[in-house]
Formats: structure tokens, sequence, C-alpha cells
């Protein structure tokens, strides 16, 4: 896998059409510290953009995924202060969450209040068997943010969200998958390998049509049923009229393996 850039926060791969994210602070358990966020708040727009990257993978060195926020950094608790630390965030977090292209996340140990939110930004979850998830905000007197109450609602239910963001339990990776927060549970030794064998999938499937699919899955949730069916209706349109839904269908025909170039 060729590196493309390094810092001491974060490390960003290309191999083909999957970039692969690395946060790199494992001392302090890849916590969101000023450095980690400069990092993807600098990285991941340049990534999501990049119309040659058909898939991403999200991990972390060491033996955590993410612990959270970097508490050494909240000592300033005013109102302007935290609005402004939160509307930071938001601007890689959003883009992040309503990517147009598939997200692996690979959760490598513990994903713990705002990492257990970065670990929801996937759209497949894979788990390491040493994985272990919690709130953690609870703990802290806070509300949960980076979207959690949103994605973990939408993963597990409301009345398992209610149990993990109130009590504040820790959750293993087992009981994780059970559930329906990861989607894969792989030994530790396996993890990087099988997060990259699915991104590459991903990254070779149709991209339009996944992407499509990425944003009818979000609506599914807020839209009365007519209105849902319109909005896949005019997707659908915008795929048939893809040239990887012309290749899928010539592809189909000649009885191959079709060969989709993301557009």
């Amino acid at each position: 896998m060729d590196q493309t850039v390094m810092t001491d926060s974060v490390k960003v791969f290309r191999d083909g059409a999957v970039a692969e994210i690395v946060l790199n602070e494992p001392q302090s358990m890849n916590a969101l510290s000023a450095g980690i966020k400069a990092g993807l708040e600098t990285h991941l727009p340049a990534v999501l953009d990049d119309p040659t990257v058909r898939a991403i993978i999200l991990t972390g060195t060491g033996r955590a995924f993410c612990a959270g926020g970097d508490i050494r950094a909240m000592d300033d608790r005013g109102a302007v202060s935290v609005q402004g630390r939160m509307e930071r965030s938001y601007r890689w977090l959003a883009p992040l969450l309503n990517a147009g292209k598939p997200i692996v996340t690979a959760i490598n140990g513990a994903a713990a209040g705002a990492g257990l939110s970065l670990a929801l930004t996937g759209d497949v979850v894979i788990a390491s068997r040493d994985a272990r998830f919690k709130a953690g905000f609870p703990g802290l007197g806070a509300v949960a943010d980076l979207g959690l109450g949103y994605t973990l609602t939408r993963a597990v239910g409301h009345v398992r969200a209610s149990d993990i963001l109130l009590t504040n339990r820790e959750v293993s990776a087992e009981e994780a998958f059970a559930m329906g927060l990861a989607s894969r549970l792989v030994d530790a030794a396996d993890l990087m390998a099988t997060a990259r064998q699915v991104a590459a999938g991903l990254a070779a499937g149709p991209t339009v049509s996944l992407g499509m699919t990425k944003r009818l899955l979000r609506r599914a949730y807020d839209l009365p049923l007519e209105a849902y069916l319109e909005e896949e209706g005019l997707a659908q349109v915008l795929c048939f009229g893809s040239d990887d839904f012309a290749e899928g269908v010539a592809a189909f025909k000649g009885k191959r393996k079709p060969a989709f170039q993301g557009r």
C-alpha cells in the first residue's frame, strides 16, 4: 500500500481507489486531540472530494480505535468555546456522514464516547474481537455528540440505544455484533485484511448506485412512503443514466463480470 500522507496524528494511505485514514496517537488511545481533529479536518474533505477515491477505511493504531474526546482540552467550558469546538467538528463530520462513497470502519480496540460516534460513520462496521464500545458521555455529565444519538438509534433501535447511552455500560464485540452495532466480527489478526478486502470490493462497485443507496437508506427514517418512493424514482433515473449501469447491463448480457468505473 502506497503511503501518501503522514503526520504525527493522522496517516493517509492510498491503494488504488481505496483511501485508508488511520488515527495515530496510540499513547492517548487516539483520543480526539487538537492534532487528530486538525488531521481529520484537513484530510477527510480532500479524500471525500477526490473522484479517484471510491471507498474509505477509517481505523486507529495501537490498542484503541478512538477513546473519545481529549479531556485535557476541555478546561474552557464557556458556551461560546464549546459551540465553536462543536462547529469545527461538524465541518468534517457532516461530510463524512453524508458521503456519497462507501466507508468502512475497522474497530481495532476501544471505541468510546466520540470514538463510538466515529465507529458508526461506517457503512460497514468491522469489529475485532478485541473491540469494545462505550458511550462515555454520561460519565462526564455530557450529551452524546458527533451524531451518536442519530446513528446509534438507527443501528440498534431506540431501546438498545437508550440502554447504551443512559447506563454507560460497556458493550463487548460479540454483543455489538449480535445487536447490529457492528456488521462483521473477526479475529484481531484478520481485521485489516478483512477491511481492505471489503473496501476494495466496494471501490470496484458502481459508485453512483452505492451513493444513491446510502442516501435512500438515510432518508428511509425521515420520509413518508410517498415521498420516499419519489426520491427512489429520481435516484433510479440517475443510476440508469450512469456509465456504470450501461456497463452492468452489457456485462449481464455478455455473461461476464462488470468493470465499473465509478461514474
